[in-house]
C-alpha cells in the first residue's frame, strides 16, 4: 500500500453498461491496514470488498468488489486508476461484457 494515496474521499462515478449510464457516489477510507469504502447508487449503499492499491505509471491503480441488488444482484469488479482528481477504467459482472468507469473527486 502505498504511503500516500490519492483514493481517500467521496467519488462521483459514471459506468457505462449494456442497458446504460448508471451513476454512484462512492467513498473511500484510509486505515492503518489498508481501505474500506461505500457506494451508494440506484436506492441503495453497499459496502466495498477488497479494496487495493498498487502504482501504476499513470497514477494509482485501485480495485474492489461489490455486490448490488438492483437493477439486479449482481457482483461488480472494478479496476480503476486514480490520477489526481479524476479516474477512468473498467467494470465487470460476471459473463457480461466490461462497463467503462469514469468518475471524478467531489470536493470536501
Amino acid at each position: 500500500m502505498p504511503t500516500t494515496s490519492h483514493l481517500p474521499g467521496r467519488w462521483a462515478l459514471r459506468m457505462q453498461t449494456p442497458i446504460g449510464s448508471i451513476e454512484a457516489e462512492m467513498t473511500f477510507t484510509q486505515h492503518d491496514d489498508g481501505f474500506t469504502g461505500q457506494a451508494t447508487g440506484r436506492g441503495e449503499t453497499v459496502s466495498l470488498h477488497d479494496v487495493r492499491t498498487a502504482a501504476h505509471q499513470d497514477g494509482e491503480q485501485v480495485t474492489w468488489t461489490q455486490t448490488i441488488t438492483k437493477p439486479l444482484r449482481l457482483k461488480l469488479v472494478f479496476d480503476v486508476v486514480v490520477a489526481g482528481d479524476e479516474l477512468h477504467g473498467h467494470s465487470r459482472a460476471g459473463r457480461l461484457p466490461k462497463s467503462t468507469v469514469t468518475g471524478h473527486r467531489i470536493p470536501s
